[in-house]
């Protein structure tokens, strides 16, 4: 209940390091990737690992299991601009289309949660990115962290500068308080 649903999507028990290993190596020859004016391996999607931590329960005979953790890894396909995807074809610009909307409604519970509102509506129906990503932002034992790949050269800096933004709003945000933590700088 509550969960979201996602195509091809599987679920596997393991029991060692090893296991898990060897499908998070699975995961990776299987995610999608494509090429583009600017990258010959760009991610055509976001990849997603969630581990729940359960423990097996025995009670009056019947086996039950209760979950005890949740650890979501969610690999983010970098933005798409329009000039990178131009002389692509009509599937690498949809998919370009796809990762940008989620991406941007990533940006809108971002910016929800850091500078809050006042109905403190965090629009996580906005893609199936951001409805996986809202128990580590609001739960009541989340934690959340980010960590930002950014490129050095003069080409990457405004998509490195924004990563470092919402980078920066992530950490700021309390996720037992859905108050406001900061008023935006009208000064900007």
């Amino acid at each position: 209940k509550g969960k979201v649903c996602f195509p091809g999507l599987s679920e596997h028990s393991v029991d060692s390091a090893n296991d898990l290993i060897e499908l998070i190596e699975n995961g990776a020859i299987n995610r999608s990737t494509g090429v583009t004016s600017a990258n010959e391996g760009s991610s055509r999607s976001h990849a997603v690992l969630q581990i729940s931590l359960n423990k097996v329960r025995q009670f009056r005979g019947r086996e039950s299991k209760v979950e005890h953790g949740r650890l979501t890894f969610i690999d983010l396909a970098g933005s798409e601009r329009g000039a990178d995807t131009n002389q692509s074809n009509k599937t690498t610009r949809l998919e370009g289309a796809e990762i940008n909307t989620s991406l941007l409604a990533l940006k809108e519970v971002i910016r929800a949660l850091a500078i809050g509102s006042s109905t403190n509506h965090i629009p996580f129906r906005g893609s199936k990115l951001t409805q996986v990503l809202k128990e580590s932002f609001v739960g009541k034992t989340s934690q959340a962290v980010m960590v930002a790949c950014v490129a050095p050269n003069l080409t990457n800096c405004e998509p490195t500068l924004n990563t470092l933004r919402y980078a920066d709003r992530v950490k700021e945000r309390d996720p037992h308080n859905l108050q406001p933590i900061s008023q935006p700088n009208k000064e900007r």
